[in-house]
């Protein structure tokens, strides 16, 4: 199932055969420098399923992205319903991404993130989506400045699911953006083109 296309990407629901970089993306060291634990193959494919079934029945999870040239699957970008209340509301959408480290610094994310954005809003009808890292995560703090979002400094929080034993990864900075500005800013950007 195809969600959507930008420039050099297909944004898809997961199939078998991503399962290996599914795997890779979610137990290699340096793609998870900023998570408090690796998936080892059991609970990646596990995670794989839930995901799979997830984007199947609702059309919201982290969606499979493919090179449009190759064929390859390369990480992913999606939606996502957080449960991390009282730190943020349940039901608010955020935005996520993950790649293979070897598809690092090509802009992937970005196009994948503008697009899913887009579709966020125009599609699903979204009121406002945010998304949440670790500060010392520049590479994800960067694409969601790139991407319209702003940081909402009352909105930081300690993560609820990262152990007392990481206190390095326990803090995280908020972003956020509502259909609002994300519209207004489709609008100035268009003047400016």
């Amino acid at each position: 199932m195809i969600i959507l296309e930008t420039e050099r990407l297909v944004v898809r629901n997961w199939l078998d055969g991503d399962r290996d970089l599914f795997f890779e993306i979610n137990s290699d060291e340096k793609v998870m420098e900023f998570f408090a634990f690796r998936r080892n193959r059991v609970d990646a494919d596990a995670f794989f399923d839930r995901l799979q079934g997830l984007i199947a029945e609702t059309g919201l999870g982290f969606y499979a992205l493919e090179l449009k040239a190759t064929g390859e699957t390369i990480g992913f970008c999606g939606l996502a319903r957080t449960d991390l209340e009282p730190h943020i509301p349940l039901g608010t959408v955020e935005i996520g991404w993950r790649l293979a480290a070897r598809y690092w610094s090509k802009g992937y994310v970005s196009e994948a993130a503008h697009a899913v954005l887009r579709h966020g809003y125009e599609t699903l009808k979204l009121d406002e989506i945010v998304s949440f890292a670790v500060p010392d995560n520049i590479r994800s703090t960067s694409v969601m400045r790139r991407i319209g979002m702003h940081r909402d400094v009352a909105g930081d929080f300690p993560h609820p699911r990262v152990p007392e034993t990481l206190p390095h990864l326990k803090p995280h900075v908020l972003y956020r953006i509502t259909a609002a500005e994300w519209h207004q800013r489709g609008v100035l950007q268009a003047r400016h083109s």
